[in-house]
């Protein structure tokens, strides 16, 4: 049964997905969006800003908050009022939320907390409007001017190409942070000066408000058969009629809606544990000097996995796919709870294979299945719930910790405040795997019922 929503026109002649404009440009925007020099100093960032652990928290949780509150009426506004539009609002956000901290004065702690809390903001306004936006135009563009059944083709390209402008990004990024390196390098050039910290914590920024540039001007180059309709109120209106509309259609759609529950699974649970890697790494025994080297290997991945990936959605069904995936998360979660000394890192290389193949299998199935007037739409709705299973994973996850660390004062009272939090995070470890298994197996008894009760998993056009 094809769970393709739309077709190539007949006759059309064949050619080269990338000799397709918003191809290239898409590619181009998606690095250079996501390419974030500070990825690898994200943490001590923010502190050595001034702010303390508590505002980097809140901080991140408003940055959720933004993200959730924004994504499903950003993916209508694209749908009506154009993806085009909506990919330059998001480019100049980022130059601005990079700007802001570029430029902001030390001096005064409550302007810099300020100034980070807007960054956060406009920083989650504008992963919710390219969410969905990007890949629709440039989807479409494929449906317009290629063959749909290249999509792969471009998603393989596309994550090798990220993988390798995240390695350039992190390593360049964790270099020029450090000060000692800049002024050794200042003083082999021969250079007469002496920066500090304070001065070389903003190079990741200045350099991540580079790319945020280029990503201006890779949106401004893109095209859109439609200029879309203009921003009123009957125009908020119909973007709210089309929210609803696409939201019954996922829950009318079985595919659809197994596609996105199997994605939020795999998506939530590995991407909590690739942001607790730092912690997980110490207590395998690694230096901390490794972790950037480790995570800028990892970042290597993505230029095997997505060949594979797109070999297996060419050979095997969805549920075939799905099936290998969980054997993979499985056997990761297991791997990352013995907690073994060095070898302990080859899991968490599991986690990241994980995560590639699921924004591969779920940008795939999802585009294959959904029509193109609701296609940005629907796509935020799957960014919406990624992220909000992502944020009460680590509400979890923080009240998970929070009751084994009272246990383990109540039986080892005597535990220095270190060890007891090194416990305590090994022991809500071993949590995962169960909790992984339960909930994927409640997934799979759910979409097994879903998919056999209806007879179609295509979108009704």
């Amino acid at each position: 049964m094809s769970i393709v929503a739309d077709h190539r026109p007949v006759g059309r002649e064949e050619r080269s997905c990338f000799s397709i404009p918003n191809i290239r440009l898409f590619i181009a925007f998606r690095i250079l969006f996501n390419a974030r020099f500070y990825y690898p100093v994200f943490t001590v960032l923010f502190l050595d800003y001034g702010l303390t652990i508590e505002q980097f928290a809140l901080l991140n949780a408003v940055w959720a908050v933004s993200i959730v509150s924004a994504e499903i009426p950003s993916g209508a506004m694209a749908d009506l009022i154009g993806r085009r539009r909506l990919l330059v609002l998001t480019a100049l956000l980022m130059i601005a939320e990079m700007s802001l901290l570029a430029f902001v004065p030390l001096a005064n702690s409550t302007v810099v907390f300020w100034a980070f809390l807007i960054n956060r903001i406009l920083s989650g306004l504008a992963e919710a409007m390219a969410s969905g936006a990007d890949e629709a135009i440039a989807y479409d563009s494929l449906l317009e001017d290629g063959n749909p059944d290249h999509w792969p083709r471009v998603l393989s390209v596309l994550m090798r190409l990220q993988a390798l402008a995240g390695v350039v990004a992190m390593t360049i990024g964790a270099l020029v942070y450090d000060p000692d390196l800049i002024n050794r390098l200042l003083s082999w050039l021969a250079i007469d000066q002496v920066v500090s910290q304070q001065v070389t914590m903003r190079f990741p920024i200045y350099l991540t408000l580079l790319l945020a540039i280029g990503a201006f001007f890779a949106t401004i180059g893109l095209q859109e058969r439609s200029n879309g309709e203009t921003v009123s109120l009957a125009t908020i209106r119909k973007a709210f009629l089309l929210t609803m509309q696409a939201g019954r259609w996922i829950l009318h759609t079985p595919f659809a809606l197994a596609v996105i529950l199997f994605g939020m699974f795999y998506d939530h649970l590995l991407r909590l544990i690739i942001t607790l890697a730092s912690q997980y790494f110490r207590l395998i025994q690694l230096p901390e000097a490794s972790f950037g080297m480790i995570m800028a290997s990892f970042s290597l991945l993505g230029l095997l996995v997505p060949k594979c990936a797109e070999w297996l959605v060419e050979r095997f069904s969805p549920a075939a796919n799905c099936g290998l995936l969980g054997l993979l998360t499985l056997a990761t979660l297991w791997g990352l709870s013995g907690f073994f000394p060095y070898l302990g890192v080859l899991p968490m290389a599991g986690v990241m294979i994980g995560l590639l193949l699921t924004s591969f299998f779920t940008s795939h199935y999802l585009n294959r299945a959904t029509a193109s007037a609701r296609r940005a739409t629907v796509l935020s709705f799957k960014g919406l719930l990624f992220n909000l299973a992502y944020g009460l994973i680590g509400v979890f996850f923080a009240l998970l910790i929070s009751h084994v660390r009272n246990g383990l004062l109540l039986d080892k009272p005597l535990l220095s405040p270190e060890l007891l939090e090194n416990e305590a995070f090994r022991q809500s470890f071993s949590w995962f795997p169960w909790y992984g298994l339960a909930l994927g197996l409640l997934l799979a008894a759910i979409s097994y019922r879903l998919l056999h009760a209806r007879s179609s998993p295509t979108d009704e056009t």
